[in-house]
This record gives C-alpha cells, sequence and structure tokens, in this order.
C-alpha cells in the first residue's frame, strides 16, 4: 500500500482512511494535471485556486495534490503571495 505523498493522505482514523481510499481511483490525473498547469505559468505561478479554476476542478481536490506535489520536488512555493477566494493570501505555486 503506497503512503502519501504516493498516494491520498490520511489521519490513520477509519473514516479518514476511508475516504482516502475512496479518491485513489478519482485522483489518477490530477496531480499531473496540476504539474502541468504549474509548469505552464513560468515565474507566474498559480495559488491553489487559480490551479483549480484553470483545470476546473474543485479547490478541495487540488489543495492536497500541491501539497503531494510539494513533497516531491515538483512544485515549489515561489515566495509570492496572491489573494484567494476568501481574500487570505495564498502560496503561488511554481515548478520545481
Amino acid at each position: 500500500m503506497s503512503t502519501f505523498p504516493d498516494a491520498p493522505g490520511h489521519r490513520r482514523a477509519d473514516t479518514s482512511i476511508a475516504a482516502a481510499n475512496a479518491l485513489v481511483p478519482k485522483l489518477g490525473r490530477a496531480p499531473p494535471m496540476a504539474l502541468a498547469a504549474s509548469r505552464g505559468t513560468g515565474g507566474h505561478g498559480l495559488t491553489a485556486d487559480e490551479l483549480a479554476a484553470r483545470l476546473d476542478l474543485d479547490r478541495s481536490t487540488i489543495q492536497p495534490r500541491t501539497s503531494e506535489l510539494r513533497r516531491k520536488g515538483l512544485i515549489r512555493d515561489s515566495g509570492h503571495r496572491r489573494p484567494n477566494a476568501t481574500g487570505k493570501q495564498a502560496i503561488v505555486w511554481i515548478a520545481g
């Protein structure tokens, strides 16, 4: 069995494990799509909200993928921040 960041993370509670396992078949394309979208922005980068909008996916699907890609060293925090949908400052992610 794979563990984070190669598989959805969980909090070691039965409900969290079940939720993570239910995501596995749905997530096959999300990390590569997120990485490709991040690479396509150059130094401008994308926040999780911007990435979700670009890929036409829910932010709750994309946010964990950014954590996975960061842990794998495929994207990194640019050091820049932009407001997200709630008006709070969000990390701007750039490729690798």
